[in-house]
């Protein structure tokens, strides 16, 4: 098995998944019906995105591992997503600011993966591409009609992206096996995207007529497998049923 492979996928995976779930907890609770199910079917993008990797990653793995092996029997610390998509549905305003945040980053990610000399990475890329642009234009679209509405509506987006603020810079985290993959021109170098992603995240902010927050020192450790507090409980809901019912099929 390519374990630097193996690890590059999961890094870019486990974030889709755990934002899927998050969204995902949001079902029936939107503010609107037609917000709710968009809601709804950006989860189901992303996980629909997070099989075709899995699947990748399984096959790699060998061992008769499946997709569901993956994703709901790992262990906290296993999990490589940034901690960015695990922070909790707070208040509508903290959906959409850790929405837009990844979102910004999703799209380059895909647009550069699809130069990938992984195939199958390549394939992904394009399929899921048409999905991720249509999640940035939703997240932005709510983030300048929240940061230009009400006073109370800008007051608590402006909340919400400076507390989501400090968790944008691991973004572009660079691992041991993302090296290794970026040498052989399979991985995207996010390091290289965190400039130009600063410059649309910030022009967004400012036609939503936003503050760009300042801050110097910024929180790490998902793609480390080191997570907040709020990770554990997702997991708990999770992987219930697999945990619970070990080997159940549908």
């Amino acid at each position: 098995m390519n374990k630097d492979l193996y690890k590059y996928i999961l890094g870019i995976a486990d974030n889709s998944l755990i934002l899927a779930q998050r969204l995902g907890e949001l079902c029936g609770h939107g503010p609107t019906l037609e917000t709710d199910i968009a809601l709804t079917n950006i989860s189901l993008d992303l996980l629909g995105q997070t099989r075709s990797y899995y699947q990748y990653a399984a096959k790699l793995a060998g061992e008769d591992k499946t997709e569901d092996d993956i994703a709901f029997l790992r262990i906290e610390r296993e999990y490589k997503n940034v901690l960015l998509v695990e922070q909790p549905n707070t208040h509508f305003g903290h959906v959409m600011a850790r929405q837009f945040l990844f979102d910004v980053y999703h799209l380059m990610l895909m647009e550069q993966l699809q130069n990938s000399k992984d195939e199958t990475l390549v394939a992904i890329a394009k399929k899921g591409i048409k999905e991720v642009s249509y999640h940035k234009r939703f997240s932005s679209d709510w983030v300048k009609r929240l940061g230009d509405g009400t006073e109370e509506s800008k007051e608590k987006v402006q909340e919400a992206i400076n507390a989501m603020w400090r968790f944008t810079d691991e973004l572009f985290d660079v691992m041991e096996a993302d090296k290794v993959m970026i040498e052989e021109g399979i991985a995207v170098d996010v390091s290289e995207m965190k400039e130009t992603y600063y410059e649309k995240v910030s022009e967004l902010l400012e036609e939503a007529t936003l503050e760009v927050p300042e801050r110097k020192y910024f929180t790490r450790g998902g793609k480390r497998g080191v997570h907040t507090e709020h990770m554990g409980y997702l997991l708990a809901d999770l992987q219930y049923m697999q945990r619970t019912y070990p080997n159940m099929t549908w």
